[in-house]
């Protein structure tokens, strides 16, 4: 599956726990990496479960070595509601993550929730393009998309990643750097997401999946291989340099 000079790999953990300490250990070692390289860590967050996942990074030794202030902390995709809505990633990330660390309030990049769904996605993508051009997020000399540091990605039990979704048009989107949909198959039906031109330029990508729900797509996607034109979209997860899936027990139980 991996492209050439890419690297694939897979954690499997016997416990939840067990695999939110090593997320944790992983995202800290990037993000000393990125910062000392670049002066900034650009990380893109998902929902759902993920934002468990990443739970140890808010507590000791990873809250107190993080250089926290170099961090900006950008979403894969978001629900089109307002910000205090239950169903807000920005809201699911801020209550379970973001409120418990001291990254800086504007290094934090939520949508503009006053706008309708596409005005949002063509904001958010002038938000990316402005930060490019102060060298705060990345190019990618391959793609000339955006080159994200660590984008941490959770997965739906039908292989969807962001907001898209398999037999969707917009899996095959290849211009624009964000995007919306209007009629998603899961609620809220409309949404902004990342395309896969910006998910596959990132550096590094973890694919963080918890659960028996998930094991059949965890299956296809790891052991299939990509061998017909109708992939899941996880299977068109493809980074610049790494992928490493982070599996429970659970959700490795089909491997």
């Amino acid at each position: 599956m991996a492209a050439e000079g890419q690297k694939l790999k897979e954690q499997i953990f016997d416990s939840e726990e067990e695999m939110a300490v090593a997320l944790a250990k992983y995202t800290a070692e990037l993000s000393k990496k990125f910062t000392a390289e670049r002066g900034a860590f650009t990380v893109v967050l998902s929902g759902g479960s993920l934002i468990n996942s990443i739970r140890k990074l808010a507590e000791p030794p990873y809250v107190d070595s993080v250089e926290w202030a170099k961090w900006h902390v950008f979403w894969v995709d978001e629900r089109v509601v307002p910000k205090e809505h239950e169903d807000s990633n920005y809201k699911l990330a801020y209550d379970g993550f973001l409120s418990k660390v001291p990254i800086l309030p504007e290094h934090v990049y939520a949508i503009n929730d006053a706008l309708p769904a596409e005005g949002a996605s063509e904001d958010y993508e002038t938000c990316l393009k402005n930060l490019v051009k102060k060298s705060v997020i990345g190019i990618s000399a391959a793609t000339g998309f955006p080159k994200f540091d660590l984008m941490l990605l959770g997965m739906g039990p039908d292989g969807h990643v962001a907001s898209l979704f398999p037999r969707h048009p917009l899996v095959h989107e290849n211009e624009k750097w964000v995007t919306c949909i209007m009629d998603s198959p899961k609620p809220p039906p409309q949404r902004i997401t990342f395309t896969f031109p910006v998910i596959n330029s990132s550096s590094y990508i973890a694919m963080v999946v918890v659960g028996a729900a998930e094991a059949n797509s965890v299956q296809i996607a790891l052991r299939n291989g990509q061998k017909n034109s109708n992939l899941l979209p996880v299977q068109m997860v493809l980074p610049e340099v790494e992928m490493t899936w982070f599996l429970d027990k659970d959700a490795s139980s089909k491997l």
